[in-house]
């Protein structure tokens, strides 16, 4: 089953008549075609994509749907008022959590059906990612980790941060990437106590240099961490990193399908609490990831909803030190019924460079 007829399965068991797709991440996921405009329609026996003339050859490669072009005559407004009159479309729901304001307002102004916000629809579906999901998943995963191994030795205290980064990024190209996933985070010495800290010019310094990075290919995600060592590291430094480890792997055993997002987070932060540094762990241990770097459901304190099984979350707790240093460490993991598999191949020992 394609994601057109797990979305067609949705939409008939839900309030909608039919579903308006207007975000870039959903059509992507709807369709598995990548353009920058674009909307999808689906009710629960058809499937429409729409399009401009930039896009509409391309967009024939789009198995279950039918492919309409939109112009200055044939509007979007028009060609989706088209639909809903022939398909006795009443309720079109549509993403409240993507749709921004003036955009809400037009479409209610010009379309024909009432509007629904629909969003949790398209939420749940990409929760589940199948073994054909995973394995493109696994893919960005292994060209990330190559890049990152190539990386190492270019590590050192006459480079800046933001020449590593421009590096890795260059590497991720090199070994076949589509793009990044987000702005690669390279942050050494007391600026590795910045979980979500920008590269700049300042050379690596010694001490801790914290690197996250991932890929995207083929339209999915990967997302890794790993905290290396600039020099040799003294014995409290030893001892968070080995904390952080320790609350990983305590969250990812915790893991599996059922269990509450807030009860994974639990048993990472329990280990951090308990060796003094629980002040300094301010995320949560995971966030879900697919053809977005970050989706839902979280294994955080927050949530309380159980991962489904199938999902694909990060393991990545921290201890962040203000004006000391900071420790991460992130694998990714497939969420299943009995537990969890754990996609990242990167070792997790202290590196030393």
């Amino acid at each position: 089953m394609n994601n057109i007829e797990k979305i067609k399965a949705a939409v008939k068991n839900s309030e909608a008549d039919a579903l308006l797709i207007t975000s870039e991440a959903n059509r992507l996921y709807a369709t598995g075609f990548h353009s920058t405009a674009g909307i999808a329609v689906v009710t629960a026996e058809k499937a429409w994509f729409l399009t401009d003339s930039r896009y509409v050859e391309a967009a024939g490669a789009i198995r279950g749907a039918e492919i309409l072009l939109v112009d200055r005559e044939e509007t979007y407004s028009k060609r989706i008022n088209k639909i809903i009159l022939d398909h006795d479309i009443k309720i079109l729901g549509f993403e409240d959590g993507r749709l921004a304001y003036s955009e809400y307002t037009e479409w209610s102004a010009n379309l024909t059906a009432e509007l629904l916000p629909s969003q949790k629809l398209l939420t749940d579906l990409r929760a589940v990612k199948s073994r054909e999901d995973l394995d493109g998943m696994i893919r960005a995963q292994r060209i990330a980790e190559k890049s990152f191994t190539e990386l190492l030795p270019l590590i050192s205290d006459k480079i800046t941060e933001k020449e590593l980064a421009a590096e890795l990024i260059c590497l991720f190209m090199k070994n076949g990437a589509d793009d990044k996933s987000f702005d690669p985070i390279v942050v050494s010495g007391v600026r590795s106590s910045m979980p979500h800290g920008v590269p700049t010019d300042a050379l690596i310094q010694k001490g801790f240099l914290t690197i996250d990075f991932g890929v995207k290919i083929g339209g999915w995600c990967s997302d890794t961490t790993r905290t290396v060592c600039v020099g040799q590291p003294d014995d409290e430094m030893i001892k968070v990193y080995e904390t952080v480890l320790s609350a990983q792997l305590a969250g990812i055993a915790a893991a599996k399908a059922g269990v509450r997002g807030s009860d994974i987070d639990s048993a990472a932060r329990r280990i951090i609490c308990d060796a003094g540094y629980g002040r300094y762990f301010g995320h949560g241990f995971g966030h879900s990831l697919g053809i977005e770097v970050h989706e839902a459901p979280n294994a955080a304190p927050s949530n309380d909803g159980e991962i489904p099984e199938g999902a694909v979350i990060s393991a990545e707790p921290g201890i962040y030190i203000p004006g000391r240093y900071g420790v991460r460490i992130e694998d990714v993991i497939y969420i299943t019924g009995v537990g969890s598999e754990n996609i990242t191949n990167l070792p997790k020992k202290l590196l030393i460079v």
